[in-house]
């Protein structure tokens, strides 16, 4: 696939990420921070980054994962994110550098699949959620390794199927006999849930010539506050986001007893629901395609 042709294929993605869900993420960025936070947290303890690495952001958003890995890597690092939604790369670059004495991160408007992302540069790339939207994943994966080192890591994580992570599914079904029947989603086409097959995963990256392969489940509960708060971000993300832009009039009655499902995972501490995602890091070999 050429340069063009990438990016002709991911047009969608990144009309839709400027247009309709980069706005929604940059608004509820406070709310998405803290729900992310400890599955980021994972995929980062996984990948080690160290003091003096280079490290590569992939789908950074509203910059949180890169002001993390800057503390990691510290002064001597650096760190750059890169998206392909502008609204939220404008909150990415607002954010004030972390008082940890890290690295300052720069931040840059690319299609990780299309793009040149320099060669051979990072000792690691890393994502939160920022891989599955790729309409080539093979060839995505395959320019994210160009510009990793010899021996470099990658490490991520994504969802695991939609069943598993009730904190997204039992709002939509709650939903769902108030609701048209919905359409339905092709597994594999780009969005949360791409990457919810293991196997695929793996066959992904070793045709994008990655090696040493892992991917681990991991299990906890998520937060993005009290019941308010959850209301609101579940009204506009996920699935019954989705759902409720194709049919907003029938909004009122649904949040109505979606309020009363996610009343059941009420801690003290806001309400905390199950999450589970596969945990992936891989190694880029000696030679470059």
């Amino acid at each position: 696939m050429s340069t063009e042709q990438a990016a002709e294929g991911n047009a969608a993605q990144i009309n839709y990420w400027n247009t309709s869900a980069g706005p929604t993420w940059a608004a509820f960025q406070a709310q998405l921070d803290r729900q992310l936070e400890p599955l980021g947290a994972e995929a980062m303890r996984a990948l080690s980054p160290a003091r003096g690495d280079r490290f590569l952001d992939v789908g950074c958003g509203c910059g949180y994962t890169s002001l993390a890995l800057a503390e990691r890597v510290g002064p001597s690092g650096t760190v750059l994110g890169v998206d392909i939604s502008q609204p939220m790369l404008a909150v990415a670059a607002a954010r004030p550098p972390s008082q940890g004495g890290g690295a300052v991160p720069a931040f840059r408007l690319a299609d990780a699949q299309a793009d040149d992302l320099g060669e051979a540069i990072f000792d690691g790339v890393f994502s939160r959620f920022g891989v599955m939207f790729f309409s080539d994943p093979v060839a995505a994966f395959a320019n994210i390794r160009r510009a990793l080192k010899p021996g470099g890591r990658l490490g991520f994580v994504c969802w695991r199927p939609l069943a598993e992570n009730p904190w997204m599914h039992v709002p939509l079904e709650a939903a769902r006999p108030l609701l048209p029947p919905l359409p339905p989603s092709d597994p594999r086409a780009p969005g949360p849930f791409a990457f919810a097959d293991a196997d695929r995963v793996r066959g992904i990256l070793a045709g994008a010539g990655f090696g040493a392969v892992s991917i681990v489940p991991f299990d906890t509960r998520i937060s993005c506050g009290g019941l308010d708060e959850t209301m609101a971000l579940t009204r506009r993300v996920g699935p019954l986001g989705a759902a409720l832009r194709e049919h907003p009039d029938h909004a009122e009655a649904v949040m109505s007893v979606v309020a009363e499902a996610l009343a059941t995972y009420l801690t003290p501490e806001g309400v905390a629901m199950p999450a589970a995602v596969w945990i992936v890091t891989a190694t880029h070999g000696v030679s470059l395609p």
